[in-house]
């Protein structure tokens, strides 16, 4: 037997010899077998047998028959595009959700192809949807330390968060590949327990346009603010902020994280890119007037889809073990699901929660998301280079 022949070298060969064998005479076939059993090294009569046997068609495909065809792919890529293109877990837990308004504006499902959509895993969705990953880019780092740190007591996590209020907080800046002249910034809020989200624009991280944006979250949070936990950035760390939450009839505790440690604000950090760089990119936003535009979308839309109809995990415990560190995650939620479970949240606000929630279409929500961005940028596309330098300047 030829040791060095690969499989599919046989194959091919056997598949040569099988066109000459049938044609030849009795003296040619006793050759052909000579030399197929030296080369293919086996016996005669299995050589025989092998020649003789109709030849497959095409190497049958290995491993399990295929589930899911097309039909069922196409209403699953549709709807992972529409929710931002999430985690197979996480769109797993959304299906449920968004199918009923896919239906009403893309018509009724076969109840068979449903049934398949709904009980598809989440290891299959990766499979199907692992060529189409795009990847991630980093921003600027613009957190400038503050004066007020040692009036600040710092926090390394809410061990008190035993339900909804307590609230981290970060800004973005959209500065594009320079942190020089003035721009937008995005402010992001997160409640530690419902992984519930608001987004606000600031320009220049003035304090008391922070405190402006701080006072429209807090009204409309489904939520009273227990706590405050931010970096030590001097967008935060300032006397405006603090008197803001310290004066008042029942103080809000103001806290903290280590310098230079992001893991301390992790819950809001991991918000940066699935709500303001997964929206709004990289680009330098450095047109004023964009400014109510990207609050409208933010406090609109955004708002809505982000916390009523895109699930989210959270972390419960993690492990190290022979040293290999193991995650282990809830299933995932939407925001407003936590807020209904919690027994923090009294029944009008859950009763308030259940109307709001009624209202919206995460179709329509989308399409209105981006019509509002194609505004955005088209205003960002059409700004004149002078207009530019007199908005740096200002």
């Amino acid at each position: 037997m030829d040791t060095k022949m690969s499989a599919p070298s046989k194959q091919e060969y056997l598949r040569l010899l099988r066109q000459r064998y049938p044609k030849a005479n009795r003296a040619e076939k006793a050759r052909i077998l000579t030399e197929g059993c030296a080369v293919l090294g086996l016996h005669r009569k299995s050589l025989i047998r092998a020649l003789n046997r109709p030849a497959p068609s095409a190497h049958p495909k290995r491993g399990h028959p295929a589930v899911y065809d097309a039909a069922v792919v196409k209403p699953l890529k549709a709807l992972w595009k529409l929710a931002d293109y999430p985690c197979s877990k996480r769109l797993q837990a959304l299906l449920p959700l968004w199918l009923p308004h896919y239906e009403r504006h893309e018509g009724a499902l076969d109840f068979n192809l449903r049934k398949q959509l709904l009980s598809m895993s989440a290891a299959t969705m990766d499979r199907w949807f692992q060529s189409l990953r795009a990847r991630r880019r980093k921003g600027l780092c613009g957190t400038t330390p503050a004066k007020l740190q040692g009036q600040i007591p710092i926090r390394t996590r809410f061990q008190e968060a035993d339900g909804p209020g307590w609230i981290e907080a970060d800004t973005v800046a959209h500065c594009g590949e320079s942190l020089a002249g003035s721009f937008i910034w995005s402010l992001t809020l997160t409640d530690i327990c419902s992984g519930w989200t608001e987004n606000r624009a600031v320009w220049n991280k003035e304090s008391r346009q922070i405190v402006q944006r701080l006072k429209e979250v807090e009204d409309a949070l489904p939520f009273d603010i227990l706590g405050f936990d931010s970096d030590n950035g001097s967008e935060f760390l300032n006397w405006a902020v603090f008197r803001y939450f310290h004066e008042r009839s029942v103080p809000i505790d103001l806290t903290r994280s280590r310098p230079y440690r992001k893991n301390d604000n992790a819950h809001v950090e991991q918000k940066q890119w699935t709500h303001v760089r997964q929206l709004l990119g990289y680009e330098r936003l450095d047109n004023r007037r964009l400014l109510d535009r990207i609050n409208a979308l933010y406090a609109g839309p955004w708002r809505a889809l982000q916390n009523f109809f895109l699930p989210t995990m959270q972390l419960i415990s993690k492990s190290r073990e022979d040293g290999h560190l193991h995650r282990y995650h809830s299933r995932p939620k939407t925001p407003y699901q936590r807020l209904m479970d919690s027994p923090k949240i009294s029944a009008e606000q859950k009763t308030r929660l259940r109307k709001e929630m009624e209202c919206f279409d995460p179709i329509v929500l989308r399409q209105q998301i981006e019509t509002q961005l194609r505004e955005i940028f088209r205003l960002l596309r059409k700004q004149p280079k002078k207009e530019n330098k007199k908005l740096l300047a200002a």
